[in-house]
């Protein structure tokens, strides 16, 4: 049976998406203590999602949806990471996210608005984080957007 974060993503209209395999020598989460960590791309599945400059071949609504798709990859590794259940994720400490635009594309924070009123939505007040977001001139096969999260795990 869905627990209440999964049940809220269902009345969200959300659906996580199947768990994207590592490319590179790195692994999707890392638990330290009471946080795991984890950084997402734009992927269902294996499948790369939203390619391209912001403010050239995207534009702002569509690095909103790439910001809430990188967020519900988070949320699907997190609740691997937890055994199947993202109940037992109690705060989200931090998003950083990178946006990979044009030089002339300044609306940073609206993108990591959309993934971090995600977070909000379904945590509550637990949800509320610090965050950060830059601009950068590329990221990995031209995805565009990044955003890293860290999230505190009760026992």
């Amino acid at each position: 049976m869905a627990g209440g974060i999964e049940r809220r993503l269902e009345e969200l209209g959300h659906a996580l998406p199947p768990l994207a395999r590592s490319i590179g020598l790195y692994v999707p989460t890392v638990r330290t203590g009471n946080q795991i960590w984890c950084v997402q791309g734009p992927l269902w599945g294996d499948e790369l999602r939203f390619v391209g400059r912001v403010g050239r071949e995207l534009g702002l609504a569509e690095a909103k949806d790439a910001a809430r798709l990188v967020c519900l990859n988070i949320l699907a590794q997190l609740r691997d990471a937890c055994a199947g259940d993202l109940d037992r994720i109690s705060r989200c400490i931090r998003l950083g996210g990178f946006v990979n635009c044009t030089p002339e594309f300044n609306a940073h924070t609206e993108v990591m608005n959309a993934a971090s009123a995600l977070i909000v939505e379904l945590f509550g007040e637990r949800g509320r984080h610090a965050r950060f977001v830059a601009g950068c001139a590329s990221l990995p096969y031209d995805l565009a957007v990044e955003i890293e999260g860290v999230f505190e795990v009760a026992e």
